[in-house]
């Protein structure tokens, strides 16, 4: 067992109540001790809502323990079901509570007996699965049981949608900007003349889940969430499937080809070649931009990018394809799905990771010393300490990564905001050498506290003052190519003298 202090995936059971909690009218009931009941007050504090179904605790303490779960667990369902009236309630343990090994099919199959609306067990092996996991196998669960439920009481509608119709899955609370990209795709769809049938689960009723087999096809944005239940509705009712993600000019493309191929096979006449070309051409600045000089100063600058499969895959296409940056590193910490990552960015970078060890990340980010990181909010953190921007692409994120202002990363607007993040993260160090040249706040003193702080090597005055007039946006790294310089040296002390010889030795 690895003592982790971050991690990059959550575990299961807040998979299982992200999708529980997107759904409307869907109440979740958490089996665990004091100390998981977390997942409310994470809701209520990140997703910028006003009204959410908030999770139930049926706390596990010691009187529990003594005499067993199974009347507490039952009158808890039982009660939430006559307080609520829901359509469904999902029942999840934790982690912890799951080391009890209690039959928790036998407690809903009890609270099923009483209970006016659905009680499912979510099932999930919370040893072996993650938060993305987990949410994925839920939400396949869902839409399997409803739609089974539907076919057995005949209430399945016959035939498709009369104009072309799409499903989107995997659209979920505490999702990396999920509601904005929502907006984006149903802008997008109705450009295109497609219909929305379903989004699942965010917004979603379960007694709508039966409507999914109406549309001519579903797309699922993102690898993480969202394919299970794809692949069932592929094998049960012959439902294509595109799970390319429309992010940057060139994947964007590449999606509307493909769902115009799709909709065609089954009987449509549609060519989006010229909304396609208009979009790319006339009203998407991120393909004008590729072209600037902004753009062409950033060709062969260094980057770094990490995060789940879908973001990282995607912003790695787009800074290497799109934008002419030399991607020293991509990776990702959804290890399950490495063959896949390492198939889409094997040719668009120099070196791959995949790991959820974030100290593997940050020795590598030091060891490659980027122009700008491309991360989740781990990496920011690795990036200030070594003075290296970062802009945030993935989750697990922060409170900054849930904006009021509409920040899309799908479609063509989508494609704008990537720019600006990565314009931005890149010529973010620009902003201290400006500074010291044109005097608009004393950083020497800032860096002087930053090298005692940071270093177990002592720097002599001069040393130190030398060091003060290095431009703001390379500093971090000749401290670091010094100190490096020193220590495989034996020495414990920097002066001018070994400044200019780590200089030498570095061909700067």
């Amino acid at each position: 067992m690895k003592l982790a202090y971050w991690m990059y995936a959550g575990p299961a059971h807040i998979g299982t109540l992200r999708i529980a909690s997107s759904f409307k009218n869907v109440h979740a009931i958490m089996h665990a001790p004091l100390g998981d009941d977390y997942f409310n007050v994470m809701r209520s504090m990140l997703e910028r809502e006003r009204d959410f179904t908030p999770v139930t605790a049926s706390i596990v303490d010691r009187n529990v323990l003594a005499r067993g779960s199974q009347e507490k667990v039952v009158d808890n369902i039982v009660r939430k079901d006559k307080e609520e009236r829901p359509d469904l309630i999902v029942l999840t343990p934790t982690c912890t509570s799951s080391i009890l090994q209690e039959d928790l099919a036998n407690f809903v199959e009890r609270a099923q007996l009483e209970a006016t609306g659905d009680v499912m067990l979510a099932d999930v092996n919370h040893y072996r699965v993650n938060e993305l996991q987990a949410a994925d196998r839920t939400l396949g669960q869902i839409v399997r049981y409803y739609l089974e439920k539907a076919k057995k009481k005949g209430e399945l509608p016959e035939g498709k949608s009369e104009k072309p119709s799409v499903n989107i899955i995997g659209m979920t609370t505490l999702g990396f900007h999920n509601n904005h990209d929502t907006t984006e795709l149903k802008r997008l769809m109705a450009d295109l003349g497609i219909e929305i049938n379903e989004i699942i689960p965010e917004g979603a009723c379960v007694h709508n889940l039966k409507n999914l087999t109406r549309a001519w096809f579903n797309l699922v944005p993102y690898r993480e969430i969202g394919l299970i239940a794809a692949r069932y509705l592929e094998e049960e009712f012959s439902m294509p499937y595109i799970d390319i993600t429309p992010m940057g000019i060139v994947e964007t493309a590449r999606c509307l080809r493909k769902i115009q191929q799709v909709i065609n096979q089954q009987g449509g006449n549609v060519d989006y070649e010229e909304y396609i070309d208009n979009q790319t051409r006339f009203v998407s600045q991120a393909a004008w931009f590729s072209r600037s000089i902004d753009c062409q100063n950033l060709t062969g600058k260094k980057a770094v990018v990490f995060g789940d499969s879908t973001h990282a895959v995607a912003i790695t296409k787009i800074l290497a394809r799109e934008m002419g940056i030399n991607v020293v590193l991509a990776g990702t910490y959804c290890k399950y799905d490495a063959d896949w990552f390492r198939e889409q960015v094997s040719e668009y970078c120099d070196e791959i990771l995949i790991s959820d060890d974030n100290g593997a990340i940050g020795d590598a980010i030091a060891r490659l010393e980027p122009s700008a990181i491309f991360g989740t909010q781990m990496e920011r953190h690795v990036g200030k300490r070594l003075n290296i921007p970062c802009g945030v692409i993935a989750a697990p994120i922060h409170i900054q990564n849930f904006p009021v202002g509409y920040k899309p990363f799908v479609g063509y607007e989508g494609a704008n905001q990537i720019v600006d993040l990565i314009y931005n993260s890149f010529t973010l160090g620009m902003e201290d050498h400006l500074l010291e040249i044109f005097g608009g706040h004393d950083t020497k003193e800032a860096i002087h506290k930053g090298i005692s702080a940071d270093s177990d090597l002592n720097w002599t005055k001069d040393a130190r003052a030398e060091l003060n007039k290095v431009p703001g946006f390379v500093r971090g790294k000749v401290k670091r190519n010094t100190e490096k310089f020193a220590r495989e040296r034996g020495m414990d002390e920097i002066t001018l003298e070994v400044m200019y010889a780590a200089k030498e030795a570095v061909g700067a």
